[in-house]
């Protein structure tokens, strides 16, 4: 058994409820049957040791998905005591395929992502964005993957980022190009299916570098 000494009993009680359902099932419990097995009654309850178990980088929660729980031991090669574990904060949607808008308020977003400190470095220059689309198939980001974004404002030929389009009040993810003798910024999809984005600097916003990708096998 992991030893959790910043949890409580009962928290430290949910967490192995959770591993030992996962290692008999091969699929996580509802809040219910982890109510059930530590003599919990109320699932708000247990909801809310859940978002503690998931502040301290312990855990990961879908709340669109009943049994959307997965114990981040399971997920990434970290040490047991999640010390190098770095939180960032999930701020909504970005579009790997035609730009999507993307309305202000989903930056408000609470929830955040447990991730490898080596990989991010500085957490507090990172965030993460949910991939809707497939224009980046071919560098290996698929729909539904989580990038991980430095913040920033400039980008080097051939990196891939968050641009935002003014005139479209749209995001989407490219890889960015100025290409010699064109007064017109190239957003490159990794897609030989879908076509290139020319857009006049003006109308763009760099809004970060992407430094990581996040898949979840289900």
């Amino acid at each position: 058994m992991l030893e959790y000494p910043k949890l409580s009993a009962r928290q430290r009680q949910i967490l192995e409820t959770i591993r030992e359902f996962c290692d008999e099932t091969g699929y996580p419990p509802t809040l219910r049957q982890i109510g059930e097995a530590v003599g919990i009654s109320s699932t708000s309850v247990v909801s809310y040791n859940l978002d503690v178990l998931q502040r301290k980088g312990l855990l990961m929660r879908d709340p669109d998905v009943s049994r959307g729980l997965k114990l981040v031991e399971d997920t990434l090669d970290y040490h047991e005591d999640a010390e190098n574990v770095s939180m960032v904060p999930l701020l909504g949607f970005i579009a790997a395929g035609e730009p999507l808008p993307i309305p202000d308020d989903n930056y408000e977003s609470q929830e955040l992502v447990p991730v490898p400190e080596e990989l991010v470095g500085d957490a507090n220059q990172v965030y993460a964005l949910k991939v809707r689309g497939i224009s980046m198939i071919d560098a290996l980001i698929n729909d539904g993957d989580l990038v991980l974004m430095q913040y920033q404002q400039t980008a080097e030929n051939g990196d891939m980022v968050a641009a935002w389009l003014d005139d479209e009040k749209a995001t989407t993810l490219k890889q960015i190009f100025w290409d010699k003798g064109s007064d017109l910024v190239r957003l490159q999809p990794a897609n030989p299916n879908m076509a290139q984005i020319y857009v006049h600097p003006a109308n763009l916003q760099i809004q970060g570098r992407l430094i990581g990708v996040i898949r979840r096998i289900e």
